[in-house]
């Protein structure tokens, strides 16, 4: 499937990326940060990082904006609401949320993978209005009702 992407930015002297898979069988696209000068994100604080992108997905399909693993395992960093969401009616930039939850200031560089990008398929539903729902074995039983240990 083609997904039609736009540069927002003249392109500057070490250019920008588009997002790209990392590896043969990954589902998510790395996707770098686009800014003039670095960004330091403080212990437990909050920044918005541009990409300098903007994307046109076709109706029926979403992209979801998710942490990368090795930056929330290795310095604490990650995405707020995550996976957030961008619509397919949406043109503006995609903008990364990423939260500091390291003990050291984190420095985000133009270029740097912040982010990973998973387009999925969605359905949009009507819903039923009905009194009573179908049983399940499992019925009310969340947070925790079917324990920790191992199945195994």
């Amino acid at each position: 499937m083609n997904v039609q992407i736009k540069k927002l930015y003249a392109e500057t002297e070490a250019g920008y990326a588009l997002p790209h898979y990392a590896t043969v069988g990954a589902a998510g696209m790395d996707i770098c940060a686009v800014c003039d000068k670095p960004i330091v994100i403080a212990p437990n604080a909050i920044a918005l990082v541009p990409t300098g992108l903007a994307i046109a997905l076709p109706q029926g399909f979403e992209c979801q904006v998710r942490s990368r693993s090795g930056l929330a395992a290795k310095n604490g960093v990650f995405c707020l609401n995550a996976p957030g969401t961008i619509d397919s009616d949406y043109r503006g930039e995609i903008k990364v949320i990423l939260a500091n939850f390291g003990k050291e200031d984190f420095t985000v560089h133009h270029g740097d993978r912040i982010a990973q990008i998973v387009i999925a398929r969605y359905e949009q539903i009507q819903w039923e209005l009905v009194e009573v729902l179908g049983q399940t074995e499992r019925g009310e039983g969340g947070f925790g009702s079917t324990g920790t240990t191992s199945l195994a």
